[in-house]
């Protein structure tokens, strides 16, 4: 399946100087995938030349007049700046032209404008954020990692339904796991809101695997996590400050004389593989589910190769049909046979 992605050039820390790389990277690796640059012009026009010979008509450009800086008030974004180089860049989703965006700009106001331009698919409340994590046999699909501080039952039940089509369409599984992150294994566990989501995921036809732990997310002991955006976003950060303060005491162990030098270098090839493992730039992408068209939201500080994986990602999720597949089976929720 041929497949146009919207690429919002001007977002994040970096912009064109990232995002232009990570596009030409992508597209050789890729040669069903096409791509909208948008951006200012006079940030694009350097670089079309190149573009236009390396790639041909797989390489088309959209100027946008203005840009959402990083922490720009969502309202103020949406209102104000309805020409920025991501409102134009889902605005393209949504016209069909391209059947994915993927933007590394401000998250709040890229989820504002994604809901309020794409709207939700039927079925669904409120879109989700969801992300890939690191396990010990792999990785994991958690959500919600931030949208929703605030859910119901029936809004846990929803973003496990969309976890689960998440993986079944870019992983080809095809009953992925589903657990309810909690503070215990057992059902009595927990608070209200968390019992009764439990329940609802059980009765819901998902391969339901039970309430898990932190611990489980790392352990890989399903194939989805399913939290609020209050827990999910707590969890993501704490794991970030934990692997970045693995890192500096490895570095500072390491460092600490010429004997632990000497070792070091012994210990080179090992711990350039550990470093492989568990780099996040592998992970970058957090897709924002439950909306009408394919929206991937890549880190604001990635480099050139974690905004590539971003750009990946969504192109898996366009490519496999993920809107239609939720679609799909929230029908079947409201209509079962």
């Amino acid at each position: 399946m041929n497949v146009t992605l919207a690429i919002d050039c001007m977002g994040g820390d970096h912009g064109v100087s990232v995002t232009i790389p990570a596009v030409e990277s992508f597209l050789r690796a890729d040669a069903e995938v096409s791509a909208i640059l948008v951006g200012l012009p006079e940030a694009l026009e350097p670089h079309k030349a190149a573009l236009i010979a390396g790639f041909g008509d797989r390489v088309r450009f959209r100027a946008a007049s203005e840009v959402v800086g990083m922490a720009e008030a969502p309202a103020s974004a949406m209102r104000s700046k309805k020409d920025s180089s991501m409102r134009v860049a889902i605005d393209l989703v949504k016209s069909g032209e391209a059947q994915a965006a993927v933007s590394a700009g401000n998250t709040g106001a890229l989820m504002a404008i994604s809901r309020f331009v794409l709207k939700t698919l039927p079925g669904i409340d409120r879109p989700a954020i969801a992300s890939i994590l690191p396990t010990i046999k792999g990785h994991c699909h958690v959500l919600d990692l931030g949208a929703n501080v605030d859910c119901t039952a029936e809004h846990l039940l929803q973003f496990g339904i969309m976890g689960a089509m998440l993986v079944a369409s870019v992983e080809h599984i095809d009953r992925p796991s589903v657990g309810l992150l909690n503070i215990g294994e057992e059902e009595i566990k927990g608070n209200d809101v968390v019992k009764e989501a439990a329940e609802l995921l059980r009765q819901s036809g998902l391969n339901f695997f039970g309430n898990v732990e932190g611990t489980d997310i790392y352990k890989g002991t399903t194939d989805v996590v399913v939290c609020d955006g209050f827990v999910g976003n707590v969890a993501l950060k704490t794991s970030e400050g934990l692997a970045q303060m693995l890192a500096t005491f490895l570095r500072q162990e390491f460092s600490r004389n010429w004997l632990t030098k000497l070792m070091a270098l012994v210990a080179m090839p090992a711990l350039k593989r550990f470093k492989h493992r568990v780099d996040h730039r592998r992970y970058n992408g957090a897709s924002l589910l439950g909306l009408r068209g394919v929206v991937v939201k890549s880190h604001g500080s990635a480099d050139a190769y974690a905004f590539e994986r971003a750009v990946w990602r969504a192109a898996e999720e366009a490519r496999n049909c993920l809107i239609e597949r939720i679609s799909e089976r929230m029908a079947l929720r409201e209509n079962p046979a």
